[in-house]
Order: C-alpha cells, then structure tokens, then sequence
C-alpha cells in the first residue's frame, strides 16, 4: 500500500469508529500481500474495513462496493460508508423470482420453541411468530408444525416454521424461516412453488448478498447484541451495523434479532428495520402473554 492508500484507509477508519468490533487495529497491520492487486479505493476500504473488525469476507464485499462507490460518483468520500444496493451487485426490485412478499413491517416476531407457545402468544395479538422446534423425532416435529399451524388459524398472526420446510408445506404454515446452512439442502424451489413465504439468517455483508440474490421474502440481520441460545458465526454487529446493513437492504422486509429486550429497542428501530425479534425476553418471562404486549408497547412508542 501506498502511504496515500494508508492515508485513505486510517480516514475510512475514523469516521466510522462506531462499526468498530473488538479491539481496534491500525490499517497499516492489516494488510495482506494479495492487496496489491486491488484497485486503489479497494485497496484502502479492505484495510480500513478490517481494522473495524469485520471479518475478511464481510471486508472483501466492503472494500468491492466502496471502489464501486467511487467510480459511480467520481471522486472519494471517506465519510460516505458504502449503501446503494447497485454498489454491492444486487438487483432492482421488482424481481421475478422473488417469493411471495410478507408486509415491510413484521412488528414484533416472536420466536417461541412449541406449538403451545405459538397458541398462547397468537391469541395475545403477537403479529409474527415462528416456531422453532427443535428434535430429532420426526414424528414429533410434524404434529408440532400441524399444531402450530392450527393454533393462528382465525388470528392476525403470520406464523414461520423454522428449519422443517416439508412439514411446512405439508402443513400450509404462512413461511418458512432458514439459516445459512440450510441454504446448501434445502429445496428452494419447492418452498416457492407452495406459495409460502421464505426468511433468511444473516450475520453479515457476504450472507446479506447470498440472501438477497435468492429474493426472500424477509432477510433477519444479527446477532445484534450478544446472545447465549445459539453459537454465533460472527460477534454481535451491534446497532451501528445493524443502521448500515438496514440501509443496504432498503428493499427488503427486514427483521433485527439477537439478545434484544426491551431497554434496546430504542436503540435498535431507528435503524430503519420492520421487526424486531425477541426470544428469550418472552419464553423466559414469567408471563409470556404479558411480556409480548409490553414490549409491543413499548415498540410502538418507539416508533411514535
């Protein structure tokens, strides 16, 4: 790099300290030789994005859009964080391939672990819900779908399995939600042909852009915050991230997830996301039902 590129990249750096994961690093100790065949723009964003913490895929989609950023605009703005889709390669909506649509705003989406949950906390006016059933009885995943399924019939809730496609579609479930690494098994075209709407995980730029080429119905972005359900591919993004993430994805029905309760959701609606997801600061409430109508209160007066 070139002390010009280095000056580039500790500018880039700067202005967005509050991207910032983990402990700060300067540009100049992350370099790669294979940096050199980057064109300049890109060589400067890769280090900068690097130095904030993300990891090499994520930094290596950065480092792509802002070099795009600066070709479409004609001239370098260090304080302008990359965020128009075209930048980062993806489409123009409409689309036809896209799954069927869900409405831009979800509101509250409660992640509940069986079929009763979804019963009790669909008749408490949750709007989203999700069962996220977790057993290696098939026999029991099936009559916990059909059940899950059953219990919103005749409520406003929209209801997304989780992981168990075929017993979705079997069933007539509103959607289906998936992971990353359901991404490699699962029979897309089947889910599409239901009808039925489909949500993706993301934990980053490189999984945003992997989702966002299948055209779901929803994409959910975290962990926001740290949380101890599941292992995390990635540390929390935090709602800064979250801000620019939500801006990239613009087009989409977006959903936040990961370790959020009801003191951050002041922290998390502003970034521009219809839905928040909630797992724990319900299942683990002493009264779920309550819980869900306080924190849909207070959500609402968050956006008010």
């Amino acid at each position: 790099m070139t002390e010009t590129s280095f000056a580039l990249a500790r500018a880039i750096r700067d202005a967005h300290l509050s991207l910032q994961i983990g402990e700060p690093r300067a540009p100049e100790a992350c370099q790669d030789p294979a940096d050199a065949a980057l064109a300049p723009v890109a060589c400067a964003a890769i280090a900068a994005a690097r130095s904030l913490g993300f990891i090499e895929a994520d930094a290596a989609v950065v480092a792509r859009a802002w070099q795009a950023q600066s070709d479409r605009t004609g001239h370098i703005d260090a304080t302008r964080w990359p965020d128009e889709p075209g930048d980062f390669g993806l489409a123009p909506w409409p689309r036809d391939d896209a799954f069927a649509p869900c409405p831009r705003s979800l509101g509250l989406y409660a992640v509940l672990p069986d079929a009763d949950s979804v019963a009790h906390l669909a008749q408490a006016g949750v709007p989203t819900l999700q069962l996220r059933f977790k057993s290696p009885d098939t026999a029991q995943v099936r009559a916990q779908v059909r059940a899950a399924v059953a219990a919103v019939r005749g409520t406003p809730a929209r209801l997304f399995i989780n992981d168990h496609w075929r017993e979705a579609i079997e069933a007539g479930a509103y959607g289906v939600h998936l992971g990353q690494e359901d991404l490699d098994t699962a029979d897309l075209g089947a889910i599409r042909s239901a009808g039925m709407r489909l949500g993706l995980s993301t934990h980053g730029y490189a999984e945003m852009l992997r989702a966002d080429a299948l055209s779901p119905s929803y994409i959910a972005m975290g962990a926001v915050y740290a949380t101890t359900l599941k292992d995390m591919p990635t540390a929390p993004q935090g709602p800064s991230r979250l801000a620019v993430y939500a801006r990239l994805l613009r087009d989409h029905s977006l959903v936040a997830i990961g370790g959020i309760d009801e003191t951050r959701f002041a922290q998390v609606l502003p970034s521009g996301v219809g839905a928040v997801a909630v797992v724990r600061a319900i299942v683990g409430a002493p009264d779920p039902a309550a819980a869900a109508r306080q924190l849909m209160k207070r959500m609402a007066a968050a956006l008010d």
